[in-house]
């Protein structure tokens, strides 16, 4: 394989892990469940939020919810709880046709629209994604989170200078919201500023409110620099073995063609340096 098909290759293969990281964790933060009102959200059927559910909790929440949304497919907040679980179990198509009924029963719900255009994302649908959180967004009293949103839908159309502005508008609307400032870090890892990306996440962490996904986006930025023992240490913070193994497990992933990166780098920047 040619040196810039290698490139090429390995920007993909970051490009995808790194987007689909920012897209949940943007997402994530824009769930509802009260009209009107942006939350974190959590399950009716159950006492965590569905971002902090097991594998086995989402099993069982799909199976409950699945039920309640069979008994009435126009109920509001069951449609939108059960399309959360099945994009968290990675069933993102059937989360879509979801919210699509929901969304046909509640054309005008704001809440709905935003959780709607969550689930376009998920599934790719990604302008249109973009077109329906436009919707659910009031310009006299824009809503933080769904500003964010938009910021990591763009990032996935590659249309970074855009998702950056709005990253910043949302921290304007919302100051130091470890969320908003741990997307934008993600955005320039995207574009391989990892420099940049690694200070943005640094302070994303240090907000008392930074959950354990900032944290793992930092892992995944300082292993992404050649400092594995040092990403291992941030990765398992806070979380049980289990998790810990697991979160690790997939930094090893991300990180196994950082040699191959690391050479590239190595080569592109003494080809600069005799031109």
């Amino acid at each position: 394989m040619s040196a810039a098909a290698s490139t090429s290759s390995l920007k993909t293969f970051l490009f995808r892990g790194a987007s689909a990281t920012l897209l949940a964790l943007a997402l994530a933060g824009c769930s509802t469940t009260g009209k009107d009102r942006m939350t974190t959200g959590s399950i009716p059927t159950v006492s965590k939020p569905v971002e902090d559910m097991t594998g086995a909790d989402l099993a069982q929440a799909t199976v409950s919810l699945g039920k309640a949304y069979d008994a009435n497919p126009k109920d509001r907040d069951t449609g939108i709880n059960y399309a959360n679980v099945l994009r968290m179990s990675g069933r993102n198509d059937q989360a879509l046709a979801v919210m699509q009924q929901v969304a046909i029963a509640h054309p005008e719900d704001r809440g709905v629209l935003a959780a709607y255009g969550k689930a376009q994302a998920a599934a790719g649908q990604l302008q249109d994604a973009l077109t329906t959180i436009d919707r659910a967004q009031l310009p006299d009293r824009p809503d933080w989170r769904l500003v964010s949103a938009e910021g990591a839908i763009l990032d996935q159309l590659g249309r970074s200078t855009e998702a950056r502005g709005k990253y910043r508008d949302a921290l304007v609307l919302a100051p130091n919201e470890p969320s908003v400032q741990s997307n934008l870090g993600m955005s320039y890892v995207l574009t391989g500023d990892l420099k940049t990306a690694e200070a943005y996440l640094r302070s994303a962490a240090a907000q008392p409110t930074a959950d354990s996904r900032v944290r793992q986006n930092l892992a995944l930025v300082v292993g992404l620099q050649g400092r594995f023992p040092e990403a291992e240490q941030i990765a398992r913070q806070e979380l049980t073995p289990q998790q810990a193994d697991a979160n690790v497990a997939y930094l090893r992933a991300m990180l196994s063609q950082q040699n191959s990166w690391q050479k590239l780098a190595a080569s592109d920047n003494a080809k600069k340096a005799v031109n």
